[in-house]
Parts: structure tokens; sequence; C-alpha cells
């Protein structure tokens, strides 16, 4: 799926279930909560604290998607071409930093 088949996707799915988009200011509040709940759930799979009893079960691939879809909705009630968008930000990474990563000494260059 490209980036302009999921925006599609989910603003299809608004249409038919979700009756509308939460306005802007609710959709920041749920991204920054759903990327709460991604950041606990590395945490616990990649840092030092472990799950609880019955958290065993949560999955980073459904918590990474979630992040996704808010900032896809963000998107579509903005107006924002994701393709375009993340397309001219590869670029400006690609030019800004061309040699930045490559010279930093602190990156190990296995």
């Amino acid at each position: 799926m490209t980036l302009k088949e999921a925006q599609e996707s989910v603003d299809q799915w608004i249409r038919i279930y979700g009756v509308r988009y939460f306005n802007e200011l609710t959709n920041m509040a749920l991204l920054t909560e759903e990327v709460g709940e991604l950041a606990r759930v590395i945490s616990r799979k990649y840092g030092e604290q472990s799950f609880k009893k019955g958290e065993e079960e949560i999955n980073l691939e459904d918590e990474l998607a979630d992040v996704l879809w808010v900032l896809i909705c963000i998107a579509n009630q903005t107006g924002v071409d994701l393709t375009q968008a993340f397309s001219r930000n590869i670029q400006k990474k690609s030019t800004r930093d061309s040699q930045r990563h490559k010279n930093n000494p602190r990156l190990d260059k296995k």
C-alpha cells in the first residue's frame, strides 16, 4: 500500500465508520497518546523495563500502525499529501545530511 492509498483508505474508513474526523487538536492529543503507548512497548521490549503480567501480548506492530493512523488523519484533514511531503523530506535530509552521519565519530561504522 502506498502512502496515497493509505490516505485514501483512512479517509474512506472515516466516511463510512467514523462519522467525521476529530478536530486537529483532538487528533494531536490522540497522536501523543499513541506515541506514549508505542514508547511503553519499546521500553519494555528493548529497554530495561519489564512487562507487567498480562502485558506480554501488547503488539509493537499494532502500536506503530496506531501512530501512523492518527498521522494520516491529521494529514488528511489538513490537506497534506504525505507522498509529496515525505519525498521532499527525504530530499531535504539527503542534501542537508549528505556527510553529517558519515563524519560522526559517535556512530559505529561496522
